[in-house]
């Protein structure tokens, strides 16, 4: 069996993998809530039925999704993406270039784990100053907290590549360009999928912090706040019921992703 016929077995059989490792807590959690009755523990199936009234009970011709969705679900997939994306590509990037150096990663590592070590609430103010409020400074957030495991991992690939085929990318001239995309990203493929996961999940949570602060008007985490100060109980469970969900969600697809791009990599180092 070819790794891409793996990969796509691994595809197809992702939904009944998501409904077997969560379909056993769901209905303890079921049974558990209406045993105790509590109104700040609701049931599952009401939190769901709550959530899907607030957000994809809406019109076909809008993919389902309703006012609530478009005004803050939406935006916060966004910020969440982009802001991923970004760490990823620059992290990847600035690793790649570091890793190639030791003299460079020596002298730039202190700097690194000191950056990384800063919470990125702490320079909320910074961004604010910066960027102002607004989408701008969430982006800055949650790409100062996501970069540092992409690159940092990155570096850590590059580094510990084989010496054997670096003296022989230097004996065949090989170009700088063609060493990167021969050497360097295969060697670090899965340092850097390692970095992804960690990123993505900063990411989330980066997102739902930036749209706590002051100013912010919409996204998950106002929508969090405002059920909060409205103590509007089934909201704030169905906010975060859809945040674990999609935490969960890109998990997996990213999983997937990593599965499809080392399987071919490791059938082309076969062959």
């Amino acid at each position: 069996m070819t790794a891409q016929a793996t990969s796509l077995g691994t595809v197809r059989r992702l939904p009944r993998t998501l409904a077997l490792r969560l379909g056993v807590p769901v209905v303890l959690w079921q049974l558990a809530a209406r045993a105790h009755g509590s109104v700040f523990f609701p049931t599952p199936a009401r939190i769901v039925e709550h959530g899907y009234h607030l957000w994809f009970s809406g019109p076909a011709g809008r993919a389902f999704l309703t006012d609530a969705a478009v005004r803050d679900l939406l935006p916060s997939l966004g910020r969440v993406l982009a802001g991923f994306a970004l760490a990823a590509v620059l992290g990847i990037v600035l690793g790649l270039a570091l890793g190639r150096s030791r003299t460079v990663y020596a002298l730039c590592d202190p700097v690194l784990q000191f950056a990384r070590a800063v919470p990125p609430p702490a320079l909320v103010p910074v961004f604010v100053v910066v960027f102002d409020l607004g989408t701008p400074m969430q982006l800055a957030s949650i790409v100062f907290g996501a970069i540092w495991p992409v690159l940092i991992n990155t570096a850590e690939g590059v580094r510990g590549i084989d010496p054997l085929r670096l003296d022989v990318a230097a004996t065949v001239r090989m170009r700088p360009a063609e060493r990167i995309v021969l050497l360097y990203l295969p060697a670090a493929l899965p340092r850097i999928f390692a970095g992804l996961r960690l990123s993505l999940s900063l990411s989330l949570i980066l997102m739902v912090f930036s749209e706590l602060l002051p100013g912010t008007a919409d996204g998950i985490g106002f929508q969090l706040t405002d059920a909060q100060t409205r103590s509007d109980l089934l909201t704030v469970w169905a906010v975060m019921v859809l945040l674990g969900t999609l935490g969960h969600l890109f998990n997996s697809v990213l999983l997937t992703v990593e599965r499809m791009a080392l399987g071919r990599h490791r059938a082309a180092h076969r062959s």
